[in-house]
């Protein structure tokens, strides 16, 4: 599977702007991809004001979102703000090339910022079926907690959209690693760049790691669009040499 990462700057809590920009980027693709990644929040970087931005499930971007991927025959995903039953989520969407659209509404949210104070938790894991790949979409701070992110499906990649800040890029780092290594399987982490409204600074180390925790792509911090292709055989392969997930710990989840 190919798949494009967009690493970039977002405009603070402006939509029209953001889509208007990741338009221009995916029009640069010069070669065809199946997937193409944004960050989190991509319409309107990482705001506790959701109400300011937050769309429908039939609003303006999710509308761009499935021309967009109808006319590339490709499958788009990224977070965004939505709301539903008067609720805020931070959802993760997938659109398929066909119109069809699976989400994902990130769990762990992130109380060092508030944000469980103006967001509804997301209470499911999804996985997404495309193209013959088992896709887990996860968002940000769920990158610390393994537990929740635990390869119980045979899921082949692990995919991170963020708004990760510079000065906890290190736990980024490591964390993508482990999270490939102890699940065996691939993962990508989309990070934006750049300062938002509040002076915070991002610095992207997008990346994409392969089921032994080699790089595949080295983080980044340049404003790009990154290219890379990934071999589910090999990874398959791999699984069934080393049969490390044949020993796995069996266990259930339950909400306190």
């Amino acid at each position: 599977m190919k798949i494009a990462l967009i690493q970039s700057a977002l405009f603070w809590e402006n939509p029209t702007a953001n889509r208007n920009y990741f338009e221009e980027k995916i029009n640069t693709l010069t070669e065809k991809v199946d997937l193409i990644v944004l960050p989190e929040m991509f319409t309107s970087g990482f705001t506790m004001n959701p109400a300011a931005v937050a769309e429908t499930m039939d609003g303006e971007t999710i509308t761009w979102l499935k021309i967009l991927a109808k006319s590339k025959k490709c499958a788009i995903t990224g977070s965004l703000i939505v709301i539903e039953n008067n609720a805020f989520y931070n959802r993760m969407v997938f659109v398929f090339p066909t119109g069809v659209v699976q989400s994902y509404d990130k769990k762990h949210l992130f109380s060092l910022a508030g944000e469980d104070k103006v967001y509804v938790p997301g209470t499911e894991k999804v996985i997404i079926d495309y193209l013959g790949w088992k896709i887990c979409p996860l968002i940000c701070y769920d990158l610390r907690f393994p537990v929740f992110s635990r390869n119980v499906e045979n899921y082949d990649l692990l995919l991170y959209v963020a708004s990760w800040p510079k000065p906890r890029i290190n736990a980024w780092d490591i964390l993508i690693k482990a999270r490939s290594v102890e699940n065996m399987c691939y993962t990508i982490g989309v990070n934006r760049i750049g300062l938002d409204n509040a002076n915070f600074e991002y610095v992207g180390h997008s990346q994409v790691v392969d089921f032994l925790g080699n790089y595949i792509l080295e983080p980044q911090e340049k404003e790009a669009v990154f290219i890379i292709e990934l071999d589910k055989e090999k990874m398959l392969e791999t699984r069934k040499k080393l049969n490390f997930l044949g020993d796995r710990d069996h266990f259930e989840i339950k909400e306190l």
